[in-house]
């Protein structure tokens, strides 16, 4: 988390990792974990996401890191998001969140 406040409220960048995890059957190839992926990052775009506090301004996918998991039995896509918290909102506006900053993309 860093400081991402500006003259008219105070707010807050997190980076974070959603990781999308195959099992041994699935260890032929990337195909499914990477459709699941594409699932997960269209969830998160598409979702109203609810804050205890503050709201969400923006959020943006980074990038995204296909590998074998660690005991080469599965497969594993770590997707890297960013989000954009606006803190200064008032009390009516804190369980609403919107996209007004950004969306996510692939």
């Amino acid at each position: 988390m860093r400081d991402a406040g500006d003259m008219t409220a105070p707010g807050a960048v997190h980076d974070f990792v959603v990781p999308v995890l195959s099992g041994a059957e699935a260890a032929g190839g990337f195909g499914a974990v990477k459709a699941a992926a594409v699932a997960v990052s269209e969830a998160l775009e598409n979702a109203e996401m609810v804050l205890d506090r503050g709201r969400l301004a923006g959020l943006w996918f980074l990038r995204a890191r296909a590998r074998r998991a660690e005991n080469g039995a599965g497969r594993r896509v770590d997707l890297t998001f960013r989000a954009r918290i606006d803190l200064g909102c008032g009390q009516a506006d804190a369980g609403r969140s919107g996209r007004a900053g950004g969306r996510t993309g692939r």
